[in-house]
Formats: structure tokens, C-alpha cells, sequence
């Protein structure tokens, strides 16, 4: 039986052209590119330039970077590269580094593992942390739904906690903030829509929608818990009796660990037809980070996010 490719037909994301626009007016950011050390890599962050978003700094093995480019068929002549040790981590502390003393606005994570460059970035000598927990947002343009849509925490956070959730929301809402929702409408998810003391999701949205309530979480509209229809679906949110600004209309969608979000995300774009960008907030500047199977598309987008950052 023939196999079918499940991100085809190919869809238009108008949103998604829009946010890249958007980028490309700003000019170009400076961006450490740390480990580029594969065709994707490479050519995301080449492509990223092109499209006159980032201004790459290359930073790992002259040689292995050179053949990278090689293989691409591609020059580097203009661009900065900055030879760095052959290994991921080495190469992840030149590009920290460089961020650090400013010379670069933005990280974007190259080869290697994704620990080993969020290691980098929160060593004490790296001075990029914050008083906030990082965390990853994504951003969504999905033909079925009529405005952008973050997800957030799919990447970082396995398993967080009431306090490490209050930093991922407190982040999701400023990237919301800098995208120009002045008052991003969240919606805390859990497999139901009532409070279950056995059912630590539903008692953690609770806490979070009322501490919002309170003014302890500011700039957003929060609701919670929510299930996933009724967070998405006026129809299904009236049919279960849910009154709800938030119900039907979320900016933002925030998971309760890595294992809801990273389904959500992957559904959302082998299933749903969506494309997206993604960064990491919650240090003192943006880092892209995209993964190995992540579109040409969705690498590109990326950087187009922290650039808006």
C-alpha cells in the first residue's frame, strides 16, 4: 500500500506571510548560530538571511561548517563566522558567549542536542538568565482556526509545577504582548472542565485562573481549566454549559506538561495543516529553536519570531 504524506496537499498560512513581513520590515538581527554543523541547520539560518530577517553569526568548526556549505552548493563569503571548537558544547559556549557580550541579539540552536545548548545559556557565567524560568512558546497559523494560536509549554518544561506554570504563562503573555495582543486570552487546558482533586491539571488551571482573577498574573485574560473542544468550540463549550470570554477564542493555549504539548503540536501540523515558528523566552533574549524535522518553513518562521522579540 502506497504511503501517504500527511503534511500534503500543500496549504497557504496567510498569518504566517504576514508575521514574515512583519520580521523582514524590522531589518536583520544579529543572530549566534550555534553548531550549524548540518544541511538543515545551515540552510535554515542561510535561508533566515536571505529572506532578510537575521544576520547569522556561524559559530563551530570552520571545516565542518565549510562542508556543510559545500554540500549546500552555497558562499559564506560576508557572513561572520567564528571558528570554535569541534564540539557541540564548545561551539554552544562561543555562540553563549557572543549573545553575552552583545555582539548577537538572538541564539539559534544548530546540530546539536538541545540540552546542549540550553546548558550554555543557563550556566551562571553566561549572565542570560532572568528571575523566570524558560520556557518555549510556539506560534500557529492553522487553516482551521480564525487567528494565530500559541501553544505552550511542548519543548522544555517535562513536567512543571504550579510555580514553574506561573513563568510559563508570565511568558507566553509577554511574547503575546510583543506580537500587539494587548490582552491575550488564555486557556489553561485539562482533560475536563470542572476541578478534580485527583487530577493534578484541573486543580493547577483552577489556581492559575483565580491567582489571574487576583491580579497576580497581569496582562491576560485567563480561564481554566479547559478542555481541549471546549477551549476551541463555542458550540461545545454551550453544549456542556461553559460561560466563558475565553471559550471559542483563545490567543494562547497552555498545556499541563510536554507530553499534552508535544502531541498538540505535532497534530497540529501533520494532522491540521498548520505551520509555525517557535522560540524559547525567559532568558534575556530569544532562542530559536527548531527541530530536525521541522519544515524549511518552520525554521525560517522562527527566526521571523525573535526577530519581532
Amino acid at each position: 500500500m502506497q504511503q501517504t504524506d500527511l503534511k500534503k496537499p500543500r496549504r497557504t498560512h496567510p498569518r504566517l506571510d504576514a508575521l514574515e513581513a512583519a520580521a523582514r520590515s524590522k531589518g536583520r538581527l544579529n543572530v549566534a548560530v550555534a553548531y550549524p554543523c548540518s544541511i538543515d541547520s545551515l540552510g535554515a539560518a542561510l535561508a533566515a538571511r536571505d529572506e532578510g530577517m537575521i544576520e547569522p553569526i556561524l559559530v563551530g568548526p570552520r571545516k565542518k561548517i565549510q562542508a556543510c556549505a559545500d554540500a549546500l552548493k552555497v558562499s559564506l563569503e560576508g557572513i561572520r563566522l567564528v571558528d570554535a571548537e569541534d564540539d557541540p558544547v564548545g561551539s554552544s559556549r562561543a555562540a553563549v558567549a557572543l549573545a553575552s557580550s552583545g555582539e548577537a541579539g538572538a541564539l539559534m540552536k544548530g546540530s546539536q542536542h538541545t540540552d546542549e545548548l540550553l546548558g550554555a545559556v543557563v550556566a551562571r557565567e553566561a549572565n542570560l538568565r532572568t528571575s523566570r524560568r524558560i520556557s518555549h512558546v510556539f506560534w500557529f497559523d492553522l487553516p482551521a482556526y480564525h487567528k494565530p494560536l500559541m501553544v505552550t509549554d511542548a519543548v522544555v518544561n517535562i513536567a512543571p509545577t504550579l510555580q514553574n506554570k506561573v513563568d510559563i504563562l508570565a511568558n507566553a503573555i509577554d511574547v503575546a504582548h510583543a506580537l500587539g495582543v494587548q490582552m491575550p486570552k488564555v486557556s489553561l487546558l485539562s482533560a475536563i472542565e470542572t476541578v478534580n482533586p485527583d487530577l493534578q491539571s484541573s486543580v493547577d488551571a483552577a489556581t492559575l485562573a483565580k491567582m489571574a482573577d487576583r491580579g497576580q498574573i497581569k496582562g491576560a485574560i485567563v480561564d481554566g481549566p479547559l478542555a481541549f473542544d471546549n477551549s476551541i468550540s463555542t458550540t461545545a463549550a454551550a453544549t456542556k454549559g461553559i460561560s466563558s470570554s475565553v471559550a471559542g477564542d483563545p490567543d494562547i493555549l497552555m498545556v499541563a506538561n510536554l507530553d499534552v504539548g508535544n502531541t498538540l503540536y505535532k497534530s497540529f501540523i501533520y494532522m491540521g495543516g498548520g505551520e509555525c515558528a517557535g522560540v524559547i523566552v525567559g532568558a534575556r533574549l530569544p532562542i530559536i529553536l527548531t527541530s530536525r524535522a521541522d519544515s524549511r518553513r518552520a525554521r525560517i518562521a522562527s527566526c521571523a519570531l525573535a526577530r519581532l522579540l
